[in-house]
């Protein structure tokens, strides 16, 4: 899905027209926010966001995996697989899966954490304590009310917002937003941008922790792509913000071509891109998360050769803090599970 450009707009005739519609989908979701979840039995951590599209929520959960590991949890990711064939419950195995059975997502971070992809996400729990897991931690599902979170971490892009503020299909919020700040146990704001400001101090007044986190580029993409100049192409909810990290790590971006999130890319898409590379000597630049998708599509394996993925990960400015907050709710969650037990 491509985010219609309205979403990003101060007022818009199409927003206000929608607005009725807004209301009675937003209406929906507040109540649904409402019901009890399913007791994991182990804590459960959420990564989420407020709204539709892409807001960094991949490299928060990788960096969150981190510091689980680093606290001697054992960690496994649950997610629902978006774009995937496969309903689950199945854990992921990079070596046997493709994007189009599991999404493109959790082939990802299955090359650095377990993954467990279920439809039915209560399924998806059994799944991953039968793999051990010591914490389950929810790539998205914030909205989703199936299980019980002892945590909710709400990604925000700094530069971005929430855009017009306005819910589905009038705007991007995926709920009304004052009952998602309820449940929010802390924000994570990425990037430099003033856009999350509000959110930020609506949190900080719920004495709720607002952390700072910057994507931070790897130091061998940058250095393989270094006096090179790039035609970068990305199908990502935010593909802009692919951009300026590519820019700011001082690449040289001549042409960009923007496509719709998960988009499941055709060989003759990525012949035209590497044509149109061609013509001017430029390399062809991508996302960890498309190249993954490339790597499984029908014919496109042997054209990923010359496409470099530019891999970043996420950096927090106050680390101990962060580790911290995971710790402290992780020790409640268990303080909370022995009395009820």
């Amino acid at each position: 899905m491509r985010e219609p450009a309205f979403w990003y707009r101060p007022s818009s005739w199409i927003s206000l027209l929608l607005t009725p519609l807004g209301a009675v989908y937003g209406f929906a979701a507040a109540l649904r926010l409402q019901r009890p979840g399913f007791g994991a039995g182990v804590p459960v951590l959420c990564v989420g966001n407020y709204h539709t599209g892409g807001a960094g929520k991949t490299p928060t959960v990788l960096a969150l995996a981190k510091v689980l590991r680093d606290l001697g949890e054992t960690p496994v990711v649950l997610s629902r697989g978006y774009g995937g064939r496969l309903q689950g419950p199945v854990k992921v195995d990079p070596a046997r899966h493709a994007a189009g059975d599991v999404g493109d997502e959790p082939l990802m971070l299955a090359q650095t954490v377990s993954v467990v992809v279920a439809r039915d996400r209560v399924d998806g729990v059994a799944l991953a304590r039968s793999q051990g897991a010591s914490v389950i931690l929810m790539d998205d599902g914030f909205q989703n009310p199936a299980i019980a979170k002892d945590a909710s971490l709400i990604v925000i892009d700094g530069d971005r917002g929430l855009g017009n503020g306005r819910v589905f299909p009038a705007g991007p919020l995926r709920a009304p937003l004052p009952p998602q700040l309820a449940r929010t146990d802390a924000l994570i704001v990425i990037g430099d941008g003033k856009a999350a400001d509000a959110v930020a101090d609506a949190i900080n007044a719920q004495d709720k922790p607002v952390l700072r986190a910057r994507l931070k580029p790897d130091a061998a993409s940058a250095a393989s792509l270094s006096g090179k100049r790039v035609l970068a192409f990305a199908g990502i909810g935010d593909p802009r913000r692919f951009f300026r990290t590519l820019r700011g790590s001082g690449i040289e971006v001549v042409r960009e071509r923007v496509f719709p999130d998960h988009h499941p890319y055709s060989a003759s898409e990525i012949d035209a891109l590497a044509a149109d590379a061609a013509r001017d000597g430029l390399t062809l630049v991508t996302t960890e998360k498309d190249l993954v998708r490339l790597r499984g599509g029908a014919g496109l394996p042997d054209r990923t050769r010359d496409i470099v993925a530019f891999a970043v990960s996420l950096a927090f400015e106050e680390d101990a803090r962060l580790r911290k907050f995971v710790a402290d709710r992780l020790f409640q969650a268990r303080q909370n599970k022995f009395r009820r037990d």
